[in-house]
C-alpha cells in the first residue's frame, strides 16, 4: 500500500510540475516580470533586464555542476560587462538563505554577479524552463539554461539538453554569443 502511495505522490508531483511550467520562451519574446528574492527572503524584487543583461538558470544552489559554472561567470564578470552587460542573474529554484549562502560561498570577497532565489519556481515556471527533478533534488527545478535579455526580450537562449551539462550554457560560450 505504501509504495502505491508513493507512486501516486511521485505521478502527480511531476504532472504538477509540467503544468505548472509554461511553453518554453523563445528569442523574440518578452520575458514576464515575476516575485523573486535577492539577500532578504522577506522581499520580493522584479529583475531589471533594461539594457543587456544575461540570466543564468541553474537547477540548484551547492549541486556540483551548478557550483563549478558559476565561478567562470565570476571570474569573467569585467569582461560581461566590457561587452556592455548591465547585470548577471544566477537564477536557482532554492530559498534566499541557500542562495545568499552559497554567493558567499563562491564570493566570499564579494561580486557583482547577482544571485537571485526564485523560491516558489515561478519565474522559472514563467520562462517555460522549470522541470521534475523530484527524483535527485527532492522537487521542480530549473533546467540549465542562459538567456541574454535586451530591454526585457529574449536576445538569445541556450538550454543543456542534460541538466548536468555545461556547454552551451558555460561564460566563455555566452561571451562569444554577445
Amino acid at each position: 500500500m505504501a509504495s502505491i502511495l508513493t507512486n501516486v505522490a511521485h505521478a502527480a508531483h511531476s504532472a504538477a510540475a509540467t503544468i505548472l511550467s509554461a511553453a518554453q520562451i523563445e528569442a523574440g519574446e518578452p520575458i514576464p516580470l515575476k516575485p523573486i528574492k535577492e539577500e532578504d527572503p522577506e522581499h520580493s524584487i522584479m529583475l531589471d533586464l533594461s539594457g543587456k543583461n544575461i540570466i543564468l538558470g541553474v537547477p540548484g544552489a551547492f549541486t556540483p555542476p551548478c557550483s563549478s559554472q558559476v565561478p567562470q561567470y565570476i571570474a569573467d564578470y569585467d569582461k560581461f560587462k566590457a561587452k556592455g552587460v548591465n547585470n548577471i542573474y544566477v537564477i536557482a529554484v532554492n530559498d534566499a538563505f541557500v542562495v545568499k549562502a552559497w554567493k558567499e560561498k563562491l564570493a566570499p570577497q564579494g561580486t557583482g554577479v547577482r544571485f537571485i532565489a526564485d523560491d516558489k519556481g515561478e519565474f522559472t515556471s514563467g520562462v517555460g524552463l522549470l522541470f521534475d527533478a523530484s527524483g535527485l533534488l527532492g522537487s521542480p527545478r530549473s533546467k540549465r539554461y542562459v538567456i541574454v535579455a535586451q530591454d526585457g526580450n529574449v536576445d538569445f537562449i541556450a538550454v543543456e539538453e542534460q541538466p548536468a551539462n555545461i556547454t552551451s550554457t558555460a561564460a566563455n560560450v555566452v561571451i562569444a554569443q554577445l
